[in-house]
């Protein structure tokens, strides 16, 4: 987890939690503090506030909290303040704070806070792996052992090898491909900058576009599709949906195999993987005579 923060401190507004009834019938001020895990290595460099969490709309939301729905009590609020947050796919955990300065405790007191620490939700991710160079096999299973092991990956389970055809680029070796399925409760570029960093341990160079590589490593797909879950992105550093999935049987093939009712964002909208690849086709992409041994 980032070591970054963004915090929104006092935001205010009028709502009618309480555990009297003249407390949801009169109401009463609430001050909400939000504290925010985030990477924000992107957005300190490119200044680009896709790369960051809009704090306005944080903001907007917690209001809405305060003046919506009324609560007994005030530790349900931070936790349903707390659980927007942490939805969000940038956001890799949240710490919420509900003030109630106006609180009947029958006391002379300055404030009354309730904390809460709540931490992002693992999100299914999808995770294509290639491989033309050296021993294929051997640097898949490494790669899956990586993202098993050292890529924060939870529930994994991937896709027997199919060998395949080079698609564009130079002349090249054919490639040995998989699919692997996983959670992470990593932001989704916090997520692609580990799996560049395993491409980079097993010898990947970017030098030739759709060249001859040791290691491919494409973060296919973050979240669930048509939920919030979901992470779309049109960043030239970070696609999501992967742009080109659908096209692809490469991907298509091991994916279905290892989630048959797996779902993919298509151009004309989200359609069924099985759907696509039935309209695609499967030419070039072959069994691999090895791929029903055991791997662990």
């Amino acid at each position: 987890m980032s070591g970054d923060l963004i915090r929104l401190l006092g935001v205010r507004a009028r709502g009618h939690h309480g555990f009297f009834d003249f407390e949801k019938r009169e109401g009463q001020e609430f001050v909400v503090d939000v504290e925010l895990s985030v990477d924000l290595t992107r957005a300190g460099a490119t200044d680009a506030l896709a790369h960051t969490v809009h704090y306005g709309e944080i903001a907007a939301d917690v209001v809405a909290r305060i003046e919506g729905e009324p609560f007994d009590l005030i530790e349900k609020l931070a936790a349903v303040i707390a659980r927007d947050c942490v939805a969000r796919p940038l956001v890799e955990a949240a710490t919420v704070t509900v003030h109630k300065p106006q609180a009947p405790v029958g006391v002379a007191f300055g404030d009354v806070q309730v904390v809460v620490h709540r931490e992002a939700t693992r999100v299914p991710v999808v995770i294509a792996l290639g491989a033309n160079l050296g021993n294929r096999e051997d640097t898949l299973d490494d790669a899956i052992n990586a993202l098993v092991f050292d890529a924060g990956l939870h529930a994994v389970r991937w896709s027997d090898y199919v060998e395949t055809d080079p698609v564009g680029g130079p002349d090249q070796p054919a490639y040995l491909n998989a699919v692997l399925l996983g959670a992470t409760s990593l932001a989704p570029h916090h997520l692609l900058r580990r799996l560049h960093e395993i491409e980079a341990e097993h010898g990947r160079t970017r030098e030739i576009h759709w060249g001859a590589r040791t290691l491919d490593l494409d973060l296919i797909q973050y979240g669930v599709p048509g939920e919030l879950s979901e992470a779309l992105s049109d960043d030239a550093d970070l696609m999501l949906p992967h742009p080109r999935a659908h096209e692809r049987s490469f991907v298509l093939v091991p994916w279905l195999e290892v989630d048959p009712g797996a779902v993919v964002r298509a151009p004309d909208g989200l359609r069924s993987v099985a759907e696509v690849l039935g309209a695609l086709g499967s030419d070039g992409v072959r069994p691999w005579p090895d791929a029903t041994k055991e791997r662990e």
